[in-house]
């Protein structure tokens, strides 16, 4: 059974939740991906990570040191 392409989007926020950069926003079909950060202009902190895929969403932290 083959799944069908659904919205991907990932978009990387600050500690306030303002949004810092969006790295993905396309139709993508199920499977694994990779994609690159440049964090050059982000100071060191927190930030949170969300996804986006259809129904499922998901955010996580992670800290940026530099």
């Amino acid at each position: 059974m083959k799944g069908k392409n659904v919205n991907v989007v990932l978009s990387i926020y600050d500690v306030l939740g303002r949004k810092a950069t969006t790295l993905v926003n396309a139709e993508q079909s199920p499977g694994n991906y990779k994609v690159q950060f440049n964090a050059n202009t982000l100071a060191s902190g927190i930030y949170f990570y969300r996804i986006t895929a259809g129904k499922f969403i998901q955010s996580k932290k992670m800290i940026l040191l530099k």
